[in-house]
C-alpha cells in the first residue's frame, strides 16, 4: 500500500553461516578472548566505558552484535557496497557503535562508509506514542486506511464524481499526506502525526504539493485547447517579482538535491518543494498566463510551468508518491 518495494530480502538465517567465519576471523586476528562463558571483542573505552562486542553467548549462541557484522560482511563480499546507512530507533545508537568499531577491528570492509541515522517517535497530538481511540498503538495499516478513508470524503464532498476515480485519487492523496508527513520531519526528531494537518490541502503538506502540480496540469491542458504549441519554449528574464522568486527557487534545486542526498535528509527536500509550490502559486495568482496577448511573455511562463512541474515531479519520485491528473 505504500508503494515500497525491497530488492533484496535477508532474514538472520541467511548471516548464520558468515557468523562463524566471523569468529574464525577474530580468532585468527587475535582480537577476541573468553569473558565469563561468551567470546567477546573487546573495544577502546574513551571517554566513557563502552561494552564489548559479544560474539558468542555463554550458551554458545550468536548475537545481534554477531548477526549485523556478519551482514555486513556479506554486503561488501557480495554487493560489493560502498556505503552502508542503517535507519533505527535511537535507542540502537550504542549498539551501532559497538558493531562499526567491531567491523574495523575485524578489517572486513575497508574504504566502506558505515551511516547510522537515528529516528525520534512518532506521537499523537498529546505529545505521546501515537495511539488508537481504544488505546493501542497505531498500527500502519490501521492508519492507512484512516486517511484514505478521510481523504475520499473530502473528495466526494467536493465534487460529484466516479466512485472509482474518488477512490484511486483518495489513495494517491492519502500515500503523499502520509510520506509527506513523516519525512517533511527532521529524522532523528520526534514530532506529533495529526491527521487533520496532514491531509489538509493548505500548509505544508503532501495534498498541497499535489494540489500545485495538478494545477499546472490544468493550466497546461487549457493552454493546449487553445492551440499552444508547448514544445520549443524558451524562458525569457523575468518580467514580474513573482517570476523572478519562483525562477530563483527553481535555480536552487540541484544544489538542495545534492545536499540531502550528501546528509541522507528528505526533510530538506520537502522544505524545498514547499517553497517551490508557493512561489508558483503566488506566480499564477499574480500573472494571467493564458489571458496574456504579448505571445513570446506567454510562452516564457508556460516554459517556466512545465520545469516548476518537471521539478516538482522529480522531487515527489524521490519521495516515494506521485500526483494524480485531477484532484
Amino acid at each position: 500500500q505504500l508503494d515500497v518495494h525491497f530488492d533484496l530480502w535477508w532474514g538472520e538465517s541467511d548471516a548464520h553461516e558468515t557468523c562463524g567465519e566471523i569468529v574464525k576471523l577474530a580468532r585468527e586476528k587475535g582480537i577476541s578472548e573468553v569473558d565469563n562463558g561468551a567470546e567477546i571483542i573487546r573495544l577502546e573505552e574513551g571517554n566513557k566505558p563502552k561494552p564489548p562486542v559479544i560474539l558468542i553467548k555463554s550458551d554458545g549462541g550468536y548475537t545481534y552484535h554477531t548477526t549485523d557484522i556478519a551482514t555486513i560482511k556479506m554486503r561488501v563480499d557480495q554487493l560489493q557496497a560502498e556505503e552502508i546507512v542503517y535507519f533505527t530507533d535511537s535507542r540502537q545508537a550504542l549498539h551501532f557503535e559497538q558493531v562499526f568499531e567491531g567491523v574495523a577491528k575485524l578489517g572486513i570492509a575497508p574504504n566502506v562508509e558505515l551511516e547510522h541515522i537515528v529516528f525520534g517517535t512518532v506521537n499523537g497530538a498529546d505529545g505521546k506514542p501515537f495511539k488508537t481511540r481504544d488505546g493501542g498503538v497505531m498500527r500502519l495499516e490501521m492508519l492507512i486506511n484512516e486517511i484514505n478513508e478521510k481523504m475520499y470524503q473530502k473528495i466526494v464532498e467536493s465534487r460529484e464524481v466516479d466512485e472509482e476515480e474518488a477512490r484511486n485519487t483518495a489513495k494517491i492523496i492519502a500515500l503523499s499526506a502520509i510520506k509527506y508527513g513523516d519525512l517533511s520531519n527532521q529524522a532523528s526528531k520526534d514530532y506529533i502525526f495529526d491527521i487533520d494537518k496532514f491531509t489538509s490541502f493548505e500548509g505544508d503538506t503532501g495534498p498541497y504539493i499535489l494540489y500545485t502540480i495538478v494545477r499546472i496540469k490544468s493550466i497546461l491542458a487549457k493552454a493546449k485547447e487553445q492551440g499552444e504549441d508547448l514544445t520549443n519554449l524558451t524562458l525569457k528574464e523575468a518580467d514580474t517579482d513573482s517570476q523572478k522568486a519562483l525562477m530563483m527557487t527553481i535555480a536552487r534545486f540541484n544544489a538542495m538535491m545534492e545536499n540531502a542526498y550528501d546528509e541522507v535528509a528528505p526533510h530538506k527536500i520537502c522544505a524545498y518543494i514547499y517553497d517551490l509550490a508557493n512561489a508558483l502559486n503566488r506566480f499564477y495568482h499574480e500573472n494571467r498566463i493564458l489571458a496574456e496577448e504579448d505571445e513570446t511573455k506567454k510562452r516564457s511562463w508556460l516554459g517556466l510551468l512545465i520545469l516548476t512541474k518537471e521539478i516538482l515531479e522529480a522531487c515527489i519520485d524521490v519521495l516515494g508518491f506521485s500526483a494524480p491528473e485531477r484532484m
